[in-house]
């Protein structure tokens, strides 16, 4: 009996001794071990989304690029077919398919897929050929790679007919500038446009500054995808939802 008493007792030491080595703290190895894990993970992570973050990026700058893009209307040159605040998207595969990123390594883009060149009554975006840090849209009133004369009666300059598309748009003019009466003829070089604002004694084009080379031409106005003006220092607010999803024309 008494042996039996004593094997018990020992048995019971021995769970109680197996209980407190559980109970133990880890060693300094296995959370050495744990930490280097929870870091190798979170690179991982990390590493990951720098990667699709910077895919994104890259996609975006390509179809910002070559195929469409987002610009704002700064000034009245285009009422009233684009207001101040009008915000657009400008389609910039219309006259080619370009090569992405390629007119900032050359003076001239290179295309991939050449189409038709600007036409007459196109609203297009383009590098100011004085500076070309900034961007203008205007009307083509003059498009033609062989070059033509200019005089406002031959081309009928205040007519809201397009010959071409025969679409009617509308310019503003008045007609006490003297602009009306006093522009006289010029030659349009080859492959260079002639290019003028619908708010016609209001804008600064081809009128005063000259022609557009077609490399400078960077896309086809397409859409009015917001049209807000906010103007802090005037106390300024405009916002026409109405205009919202207006086909430029």
């Amino acid at each position: 009996m008494v042996e039996d008493t004593g094997t018990d007792v020992k048995n019971e030491a021995d769970k109680d001794a197996s209980k407190a080595s559980d109970a133990q703290p880890p060693t300094s190895g296995s959370s050495s071990s744990d930490e280097a894990t929870r870091r190798a993970m979170r690179r991982k992570w990390i590493i990951e989304n720098v990667k699709s973050f910077g895919i994104a990026i890259f996609l975006v700058l390509i179809i910002r690029s070559s195929i469409i893009e987002a610009f704002k209307i700064p000034s009245g040159s285009m009422i009233p077919t684009l207001m101040v605040g009008d915000h657009i998207f400008v389609n910039k595969f219309a006259y080619g398919l370009k090569v992405p990123f390629s007119d900032f390594f050359t003076d001239k883009p290179l295309y991939i897929v050449e189409r038709q060149q600007p036409q007459r009554g196109d609203i297009i975006v383009f590098k100011y050929p004085k500076d070309e840090s900034f961007y203008y849209i205007k009307r083509v009133i003059i498009a033609n790679l062989e070059g033509r004369q200019y005089d406002k009666t031959s081309l009928e300059l205040y007519n809201e007919l397009n010959p071409t598309t025969n679409e009617r748009h509308l310019v503003m003019f008045d007609k006490n500038s003297y602009i009306n009466e006093n522009y006289g003829e010029t030659k349009v070089p080859d492959g260079h446009l002639f290019v003028m604002g619908d708010n016609r004694d209001f804008s600064n084009d081809s009128r005063f500054w000259g022609f557009v080379p077609f490399k400078n031409v960077r896309g086809k106005a397409m859409v009015i995808w917001l049209s807000l003006w906010i103007d802090f220092g005037e106390r300024e607010f405009y916002f026409h939802p109405s205009r919202i999803g207006t086909i430029i024309k």
